[in-house]
């Protein structure tokens, strides 16, 4: 047995008194153990207004517990209900439940009525409410014939429903012939009484299925009210119809049709009151008609609406309040505002409340010659009204109990005695409704019982509250006691808390609170106890929780939840969405510690939360995944405000996809000029959902809106209706106007045409206008196509003329257009420069100056002067070579220029010409001028014959490029040891008509090297060096060891001549097979004759040089035993100040390019080597 009342506790006192708890046993309510006796106790009953199902047997509930088990009569509209008389209905066996069998035979509406339900035993009688049976009815609709309505577009509308009265009322709702609901808005909407509001009708709202729907949930079954049918005309619509019967001043006026402020549907009047009880739920309703759609606003008089109660229903025509109580009495106000006006309606109301529980009565269990107390307080308004009855019968007419003594809402009882059991019943009522409860007093004397089970085992989690139970049962009340261990004391620690149901409370358990506590329960009869165990367990926590994702549509997340836990006890994790269960999909996986979402999608955006569950704790913890993608497309687009050059655009935003709006892009197409082409028109704020656009006439245009957010941009939007601008005259002019001459004699005037969305109109022309700049001529003009040339035939050369092109169309013209000027053609220049002047500067530097045409004769445009140079050649070269012009071209009105590149010491000649558009004009007459002599180039050969033990011979060739009179040569040369050092240098000075040298009184058996280079008057030229050795004396040699009559040197000497001579044989028939070896060609791919390969008919190698040509050959080289170096002639070359050549010049000016003529080979004569072209003029051979 346990006691029912938990929330009241006792701490203990400080001065560590026993755990004893003395319960009063005036407010107790007790459960006693049902093989005690026991007055009968309803457990449970039929609602007290009971409907049902006429097509299901009736099923009377009643139910009730006692001891010895009570018997069950009933009572059916106040008078004794005989089951046995009634063959259709039965009592369930030990219960007091009726069952009515009407399926086989029978009518429901035979067992309406008020049953009441009595359950008696000997200890008394319990009675159940008054329970009213009624059938559920689904009548049909009254059948009637329904006129169609006609009605002019922006007047209002009702559309009846009235239902037929059924039980309980219908649920209604208004659909088409295909069961589609119809839409409602604003403008639209359902009453609570189920009609159909229309604040204003157009044209769209047309149809002839408006059906009322009712639902009779008890019955399952759906009735519906014949088809209505709406027709709304417009005020064109009816001018039509009218025209012929009405004057123009009878005709309707779309304006004062279609605005008029707000006036209410329902309710009516100013002011209306309604009632409401205690509990329910309060609907205040207020519907406007108007144009344009009133909104509605709700306040309360002297008050604020309750923010947790409160919802706005039916676009917020409806106003509800939940769980209504007295305290929400007053005047509510519903405001329908429009922009010409608004309206004020008043709603008082008044709450209501039918008898509700301050204090029920409650089960008294008393011993013989106690006393006890059954209070009843209940409210209401207003104020219900205390009546008692005694086991069904009123207290007034009850058997007499010395015991009690009634005091209006209290039952007082003093020294009860068994016969003092009974039950008694409380009934509180007034005009909204009753209420009935059932207490015993039930006397008894049984010594303690604990009823919790022994030795059960309690698990709690560290640092949360532990209760212990007691359930214990006894007359008198026991006082119970706790100890802790096999022999504790009673427990004196304040820590502790004993709750008046017995249950121990340790309110913060700890590690050591684990161990066996034992309840003791005594009065005056005996003595009862029980021993439980604690055991505490370590809090389950979440180590790793799941955090807020944001993923695009498409993407995947994963969340992780980390659980740590008691060893002793097995967790299980859960995991939810928006604490419901995960969606059945296979894109959902989740192991042991994370959840994984594949393919995200709008819909699995939420809140996700991991539990963790064991037997004893649950965690949780939570994390938001925001779904994120470029943002739904705009829709309802809207022209509003149409005029000739500006629309307004309104529209509705599309889902952000949890990424704000930023900006709004809109962009038109011109279905007339440009159809299935978007232009981008403007942007506005994300924050904007209207934009006003200017627009160009005569466009046909159509808008769509894009919306972007931080991810990219949404789709198009639907396009808008299209709207056409009027034709007007063009704003602009065409571009790029220009005028250029194709030939001498004519003017070709071009522009850009205008587009068709610059066309402004139809018929879009040009009207095309020049004169001369110079003279007195008047404009001349001639209007054009829709084209973008006009040539203006028989003009004087090279004339500037004024044009002007201005547009045109249908309406008109376009503003005056600029002016821009323009020449006729040009023709070739007739006048050469004159007073050329030629003004050498150096050897390879001339500056040129002659003096500017007049502008006249140049007829056209300036461009700049040309020079023409070439150089004479001498007869032997001019047979091998073509005359080779050069060209420097001068930009721009210049009369002096660098000739650059120049040969020193040579003779040029040159002309000049001016230059324009069309060509070149007449060259100037030919000046000639030569230029100063220069340094020479490098001897073309050095070559060192007859060596002799104090001699040497130097031959050499002049050389290729003078560029001047040779005045003598320099020869400079320097012994070099063996190990390759440098001796004294000797300078030596030849004359120029010299081309051998012999030098004397050299050292025997001696490297020399010489450095070798001829003069002019300019100064010297390039260098070329060579080496050679003196021979050995024979003096000496005699003196030298004769190894030649060695005999092991005679071997030597004879083995290799046999292996040179076999080399020797080898070559030759390798030079036969492969014809004469092609000397020339191997000298002409190699560009340095310092790096020739050796000749294999003579068997030299080339000579070595290293990078400076001042260190000794490396040992082991040789010289050719011709002793001749071939320097390859330099090719002529050319640098240009000027544009248009093909020349170039270092940064010092020096110039580096190569002449382009072809030079033909010359036959090699005799042993000498021919001469090896350089690299430049082997690729220019080609040219």
């Amino acid at each position: 047995m346990q006691l029912e009342i938990m929330p009241r506790k006792k701490r203990l006192p400080a001065g560590r008194a026993p755990l004893l708890l003395l319960l009063c046993q005036l407010v107790r309510a007790l459960d006693v153990p049902l093989d005690l006796v026991q007055p009968p106790t309803i457990t449970q009953q039929s609602p007290k207004d009971y409907i049902i199902d006429p097509r299901e047997n009736i099923v009377i509930q009643c139910e009730a517990k006692g001891k010895p088990p009570p018997s069950f009569s009933w009572t059916r509209n106040g008078t004794h209900f005989d089951i046995e008389k009634d063959p259709l209905v039965t009592m369930k066996p030990g219960s007091g439940t009726l069952m009515i069998n009407i399926m086989s035979e029978g009518k429901a509406e035979t067992y309406e009525g008020v049953y009441q339900c009595t359950a008696r035993n000997e200890r008394g009688a319990a009675i159940s409410n008054n329970i009213v049976v009624r059938p559920s009815r689904s009548p049909l609709w009254t059948k009637e014939k329904l006129e169609p309505i006609t009605l002019r577009n922006g007047q209002s509308l009702i559309l009846p429903c009235r239902p037929p009265l059924g039980l309980p009322p219908p649920i209604i709702f208004w659909m088409d012939n295909s069961f589609q609901r119809l839409p409602q808005s604003e403008r639209v909407s359902q009453g609570l009484n189920g009609d159909l509001y229309f604040s204003n009708v157009l044209p769209e709202d047309t149809r002839e299925d408006y059906i009322c729907y009712a639902r009779f949930n008890h019955t399952q079954t759906i009735q519906q009210k014949q088809p209505i049918s709406v027709k709304v005309i417009s005020v064109d619509e009816l001018n039509d119809t009218i025209a012929a019967n009405l004057n123009d001043s009878e005709f309707y006026s779309a304006k004062s049709n279609r605005e008029r402020p707000p006036t209410f549907l329902t309710p009516e009047g100013n002011a209306s009151h309604k009632e409401e009880l205690r509990g329910n739920v309060l609907s205040l309703e207020c519907i406007a008609e108007g144009l344009p759609t009133p909104i509605i606003y709700w306040i309360k008089e002297d008050g604020t609406l309750p923010i947790n109660r409160t919802f706005y229903k039916n676009f917020k025509k409806t106003l509800q309040i939940i769980q209504v109580s007295e305290a929400d009495s007053g005047n509510y106000q519903c405001i329908a505002k429009n922009p010409l006006g608004a309206i004020y309606h008043t709603i008082s109301v008044t709450v209501k409340a039918a008898p509700y529980w301050i204090m029920a009565p409650q089960n008294l269990v008393l011993s013989p010659g106690e006393d006890g107390r059954l209070i009843c307080r209940a409210n209401g308004n207003p104020k219900p009204r205390i009546s008692w009855l005694s086991n069904g019968v009123p207290i007034e007419i009850a058997p007499d109990d010395p015991s009690r003594n009634i005091d209006g809402d209290t039952i007082i009882f003093s020294n009860v005695q068994e016969r003092s059991s009974a039950v008694y019943q409380c009934n509180a009522s007034n005009e909204y409704g009753y209420l009935l409860a059932n207490a015993f007093v039930n006397v008894l004397a049984e010594p303690p019982r604990i009823l919790t089970s022994a030795n059960t085992l309690y698990q709690v989690i560290a640092d949360r509250p532990a209760l212990l139970d007691c359930a214990f049962f006894g007359s008198p009340l026991p006082t119970v006691e706790w100890f802790k261990g096999a022999k504790g004391s009673a427990l004196r620690e304040d820590i502790y808390v004993l709750h008046e149901n017995g249950t121990l409370e340790i309110p913060v358990a700890q590690k050591d609170s684990t161990g066996t506590y034992t309840c003791v329960a005594r009065n005056k009869l005996g003595m009862a106890k029980n021993e439980v165990h604690l055991e505490i367990k370590d809090a389950t926590r979440i180590i790793k929780q799941p955090e807020y994702a944001v993923v695009q549509r498409g993407g995947t997340v994963s969340f992780e939840c980390k659980v740590k836990h008691d060893h002793t006890l097995i967790p299980t994790i859960t995991w939810l969405k928006d604490n419901g269960e995960l969606p059945n999909d296979g894109r959902f996986t989740v192991d042991k510690d994370h959840l994984v979402v594949a393919d995200v999608w709008d819909d699995d955006g939420g809140t996700y939360t991991c539990v963790a569950n064991t037997t004893l704790d649950n965690v949780s913890a939570s994390a938001v995944l925001s779904v994120v993608d470029v943002p739904n497309p705009p829709f309802d687009l809207e022209l509003t405000d149409q005029l000739d050059k500006s629309v307004q655009l309104s529209w509705t935003p599309g889902n952000d996809n949890n990424s704000p709006i930023t900006k709004f892009i809109i962009e038109y197409e011109d279905a007339m000029h440009e159809a299935g082409l978007w232009h981008h028109q403007t942007e506005v704020s994300g924050m904007q959902t209207t934009a006003h656009l200017k627009l160009s006439p005569y466009v046909n245009y159509s808008f769509r809106v894009m919306a972007v957010n931080s991810l990219g941009r949404s789709l198009p939007s639907e396009a808008s209706e299209q709207y056409l601008t009027k034709a007007a005259e063009p704003d602009t002019n065409p571009t790029a106007v220009e005028g250029l001459g194709s030939e001498p004699d004519n003017l070709v005037i071009t522009w850009k045409p205008l587009n068709g969305f610059e066309s402004n109109g139809p018929g879009l022309q040009y009207k095309v206008s020049w004169r001369q700049k110079d003279g007195d001529d008047e404009w001349t003009s001639v209007v054009v196509a829709n084209v973008s040339k006009y040539i203006v035939s028989g003009t004087p050369t090279f004339v500037p003329y004024l044009i002007k092109v201005q547009a045109l169309n249908d309406v008109g013209f376009a503003p005056e257009p600029a002016v821009v000027m323009g020449h006729s053609g040009e023709d070739l220049p007739m006048v050469a420069p004159g007073n050329v002047r030629v003004n050498v500067v150096n050897s390879t530097l001339a500056e040129v100056h002659w003096d500017p045409v007049p502008l006249k004769s140049i007829r056209g445009h300036l461009q700049g002067y040309r020079i023409y140079y070439w150089k004479a050649q001498s007869s032997s070269k001019r047979n091998r070579r073509h005359l080779e012009k050069k060209i420097l071209t001068f930009q721009g009105s210049k009369t002096h220029g660098m000739l650059p590149g120049l040969e020193p010491f040579s003779h040029y000649t040159l002309n000049v010409r001016v230059v324009n558009g069309k060509g070149e004009g007449p060259a100037s007459p030919d000046r000639v001028f030569n230029t100063p002599e220069g340094v020479p180039s490098a001897p073309s050969s050095l070559k060192i014959v007859n060596p002799t033990p104090d001699s040497l011979t130097l031959e050499w060739d002049p050389p290729s490029r003078p560029n001047g009179i040779l005045t003598e040569y320099t020869l400079k040369y320097q012994p070099i040891n063996s190990t390759h050092e440098l001796g004294p240098l000797v300078d030596l000075k030849i004359p120029a008509n010299k081309t051998r040298w012999t030098l004397k009184n050299l050292n025997f058996s001696t490297r020399y090297k010489f450095y070798f280079y001829a003069q002019t008057a300019a100064g010297s030229g390039s260098q070329i060096t060579e080496e050679a050795v003196t021979n050995v004396d024979e003096a000496m040699a005699s003196r030298q060891v004769d190894i030649a009559t060695q005999g092991w040197f005679i071997g030597l000497m004879c083995a290799v001549a046999l292996l040179i001579l076999i080399l020797l044989i080898v070559c030759f028939i390798r030079r036969n097979k492969g014809g004469k070896y092609p000397v020339k060609e191997k000298e002409d791919a190699h560009a340095d004759p310092e790096i020739q390969p050796m000749k294999e008919d003579d068997g030299t190698f080339g000579e070595y040089s290293d990078a400076e040509d001042h260190k000794p050959l490396k040992k082991g080289s040789r010289t050719p035993s011709d002793r001749t170096v071939k320097k390859e002639d330099s090719d002529d070359s050319l640098v240009d100040y000027g544009e248009g050549v093909n020349g170039q010049f270092n940064e010092d000016g020096s110039f580096i390019g190569q002449y382009s003529g072809k030079k033909e080979k010359e036959p090699a004569e005799g042993n000498e080597s021919s001469e090896a072209p350089s690299p430049v003029n082997a690729m220019n051979s080609f040219v």
